[in-house]
């Protein structure tokens, strides 16, 4: 079987149990109370500005890109310097970017969120579910998926490289740009903070699988990740 679905199954199970269980609670109760709060409204109007909305709006696409180039790439690159860690990163981000995609549009099936107005309107509309099955699609809504795809990612790479400190930081801009990117373009704030903790929780659980393959098929670098 392919690496890209080392353990998939696995990884998805975690996500249901124990701490993860409770933060997949937190971050339902967060979403309630900015709804409720009518924070989610607030931040709307907000930050409905042209000259923010177009200084963020390329995060819609760049979410949609990288996680299709960039395991690509490295893969690409690691067959062609012969670099098992690379390689072995690749298949890792992939898987992440799998689950956070998988889940986060499996919520959305069921909680059938309505989106933002793409125009400044008086009409709050941040508390509208259609809770059902298909009722709003698997496209847009609650959580969301650019957000859960970006942290996967990026959660998945800091587990994967906890020595690397640029890697960190980059990785970290990376996923904020793109979650508040489409916060304030097609998402709710309550979206992108939902999104966030579940693709956290994705990255960090795929990111420690792969840790584990590597370790197991490359004992001799066991060092370069005695920090984890």
């Amino acid at each position: 079987m392919s690496p890209f679905f080392y353990k998939i199954f696995h990884n998805i199970l975690p996500l249901y149990k124990g701490r993860n269980l409770f933060w997949q609670f937190v971050f339902i109760a967060l979403s309630l109370v900015f709804v409720n709060m009518g924070f989610d409204w607030f931040y709307y109007q907000s930050t409905r500005g042209e000259t923010l909305q177009l200084l963020l709006f390329p995060a819609i696409f760049i979410g949609f890109l990288i996680p299709i180039i960039l395991p690509i790439i490295m893969f690409i690159y690691a067959k062609l310097k012969n670099n098992k860690r690379v390689l072995n990163t690749a298949y890792a981000i992939a898987q992440a970017a799998l689950l956070g995609l998988g889940i986060s549009s499996l919520y959305k099936v069921f909680t059938g969120r309505v989106g933002p107005p793409y125009f400044l309107t008086g009409i709050d509309t941040s508390h509208l579910f259609r809770l059902g099955f298909m009722r709003g699609g698997a496209f847009q809504g609650w959580p969301s998926s650019h957000t859960s795809v970006a942290f996967a990612m990026s959660a998945t790479l800091f587990a994967l490289y906890p020595e690397n400190k640029y890697i960190k930081y980059l990785i970290f801009i990376y996923a904020l740009y793109i979650g508040i990117g489409v916060s304030v373009n097609i998402h709710w704030f309550s979206d992108f903070i939902a999104g966030a903790i579940l693709g956290t929780m994705i990255g960090i659980t795929v990111g420690k699988s792969f840790l584990e393959r590597y370790r197991i098929e490359n004992p001799i670098n066991r060092n370069q990740y005695s920090r984890l």
